[in-house]
């Protein structure tokens, strides 16, 4: 189905950014996995290359929060597999403090991490992004935010700023870009069984005393399905994203939540 492009995934060492890029390799996909640790990159790499025989993988270590070092992986993932022709925001950290403790360096983090390293990456690949796209190589952009780019949540203000600085990024870009062969959009998902929401999990433990399992079906509460969202749907999404057919698809901001939006 896709064939040969050339998927960028950044946060791809666990989680949803493993799923998105197992979902990608089935479909035909030439995958570079982005993070800090490359070790967890190498794991994460071994995993990808048994469940996909032939699969075509490269580890590129990145911070998204350091221009360099988004600027120099990206060279060499251009270096080994082409233009990126699919671009996955998905590097992401989520801090949860009352916003009279937030102090700039935390506010910084959250926008660091979850809107600047998203801006960094999309200007690193996208001007041979387009030129691939001229020459008939549709590009995709898909920045993965979350809910909390669509509504407000207490406790977590500067994680809520940051992706609705990912959204309001999303539709920017795909207007500008709407005539140019790429498209741009988010997907916003509820409580993902994540890392994030495992440590959302101990911390909720820590502060209010409650056991672990009461602690997670707090988080799924706000799910009309009572559940956590799974990684492997939201990678079915991105999937969707990226398949033939999907150009009409832009600079939407699509809620993965069970339903949580649509009270």
């Amino acid at each position: 189905m896709l064939h040969n492009r050339h998927a960028l995934i950044t946060g791809a060492g666990a989680g949803i950014g493993a799923a998105i890029a197992l979902a990608l390799a089935q479909a035909g996909c030439r995958i570079t996995l982005c993070g800090r640790t490359q070790d967890t990159l190498q794991t994460q790499a071994e995993v990808l290359r048994a469940q996909v025989p032939h699969v075509a993988v490269l580890i590129a270590p990145m911070d998204v929060g350091d221009e360099q070092s988004v600027q120099a992986a990206v060279q060499q993932a251009q270096a080994r597999f082409g233009p990126v022709n699919i671009l996955v925001n998905n590097a992401g950290q989520a801090q949860s403090q009352p916003f009279a403790k937030t102090d700039a360096a935390l506010w910084q983090q959250m926008l660091n991490v979850n809107l600047t390293g998203t801006f960094h990456c999309i200007q690193a690949v996208l001007p041979a992004m387009l030129e691939a796209a001229h020459s008939g190589t549709p590009g995709r952009i898909i920045n993965i935010a979350s809910t909390a780019g669509l509504k407000g949540y207490a406790y977590v203000s500067a994680y809520v700023a940051a992706k609705h600085g990912v959204v309001g990024l999303t539709k920017a870009l795909a207007l500008e870009l709407a005539r140019k062969g790429v498209t741009v959009n988010a997907i916003c998902p509820g409580y993902t069984e994540t890392n994030i929401v495992r440590e959302a999990v101990q911390n909720m433990v820590v502060k209010t005393g409650r056991s672990e399992a009461e602690a997670r079906q707090a988080l799924a509460a706000g799910n009309p399905q009572q559940r956590l969202v799974q990684p492997q749907e939201v990678a079915q999404s991105v999937l969707w994203l990226c398949a033939p057919g999907s150009d009409a698809l832009n600079g939407q901001a699509i809620a993965i939540d069970g339903g949580e939006l649509a009270g």
